[in-house]
């Protein structure tokens, strides 16, 4: 596919993926048009720890095991990223603790995945992890793509066609190409997206302070800290309902006073998000069967960390560019026989 500056593009959810992509087609001069009918935030990505996180997601996620190269090239995406956006990048690294029986896993799972690491007094640590706040760094790529010419619109795309859209009242609007970044949603709109699974996630919220530094990992939880700490998180698979259920998170606050027992009886709020993964945890990004749709959806645990990456692969397929090195990992057609 081959889009001139002022093609009229619609981006379907304006999470991490939709919001890199349209600030990133509209500096390309394209004329973009966000759809989703969420609130501002309301989304996985809003509700996420805004973790770039290759080691962790290459170590705790089984089904990230072998990822840690195109996890590491997407977190570097970040630095000029972050920069150009005004976005805080904390390089504060990923701590483990637990027992010699849990570090010695740990360990031999890091040297395994190639992970740069070192022993100390208390566990393992690498500083190969960063995080962001996800909520302001979702708000303000926002109002950088609004900046840079793109248009929010809180409807829904139900259906695209011969390049007309068809939004979930009824209007039916010519645009010549799609990006579905919709995450576990949007199944209508190109059948690759049948290869995705929903995962529920939820995390709890602490109002408990605790002082900035690494993101603390121990057996079957995180703590990132922070004004409001986060701790998490669990992986409902199959899950798509933004239901909170106390009993289902309880166990990541037990295991979080266990790492950090100044934490018991913190007061914790419960988010929710829903995500959305393939069978080998990578996206679906690129062309699909479906004439002028391009996805960018699947993104498991890794939607702030892929967002840069994925963004400028969305933007070199509508301009007939060259995708890198990742675009047959990323193949939406992948699954099919």
């Amino acid at each position: 596919m081959i889009l001139q500056s002022g093609a009229r593009v619609a981006v379907a959810g304006a999470g991490a993926f939709g919001s890199a992509t349209a600030l990133i087609l509209s500096r390309f001069g394209f004329v973009v048009t966000v759809f989703d009918p969420a609130p501002p935030g309301e989304n996985a990505s809003g509700v996420a720890a805004g973790m770039l996180a290759p080691v962790a997601e290459a170590v705790f996620d089984k089904v990230s095991r072998g990822h840690l190269p195109v996890l590491r090239r997407a977190r570097e995406r970040w630095t000029t990223f972050a920069a150009d956006l005004g976005v805080a990048i904390d390089r504060g690294g990923l701590a483990i603790e637990g027992d010699e029986a849990f570090l010695a896993e740990v360990e031999a799972a890091l040297v395994e995945a190639g992970a740069e690491f070192s022993r100390t007094s208390t566990g393992l640590f690498s500083d190969e992890d960063w995080r962001l706040d996800a909520r302001q760094a979702l708000a303000t790529l926002r109002e950088a793509a609004i900046a840079a010419g793109a248009v929010f619109d809180a409807r829904g795309v139900s259906k695209f066609s011969e390049g007309r859209a068809t939004l979930d009242d009824g209007e039916v609007a010519a645009f010549d190409a799609l990006v579905v970044a919709t995450g576990g949603g949007g199944r209508g709109l190109a059948p690759e997206l049948a290869a995705l699974t929903p995962i529920k996630g939820q995390i709890l919220r602490l109002t408990t302070p605790m002082a900035g530094g690494a993101v603390l990992r121990g057996k079957g939880v995180y703590i990132a800290p922070g004004p409001r700490p986060a701790v998490g998180a669990t992986m409902e698979t199959g899950r798509d309902d933004r239901e909170p259920d106390a009993t289902v998170v309880e166990p990541l606050r037990v295991a979080a006073e266990r790492l950090r027992p100044e934490l018991a009886g913190a007061v914790a709020e419960i988010e929710v998000g829903v995500r959305a993964s393939t069978a080998d945890g990578l996206p679906l990004v690129g062309p699909s069967r479906v004439p002028g749709v391009i996805l960018a959806a699947g993104a498991r645990r890794n939607g702030w960390l892929l967002a840069p990456l994925v963004a400028g692969m969305v933007a070199a397929y509508l301009t007939d560019a060259d995708p890198g090195e990742d675009a047959a990992a990323f193949d939406p057609q992948r699954f099919e026989g």
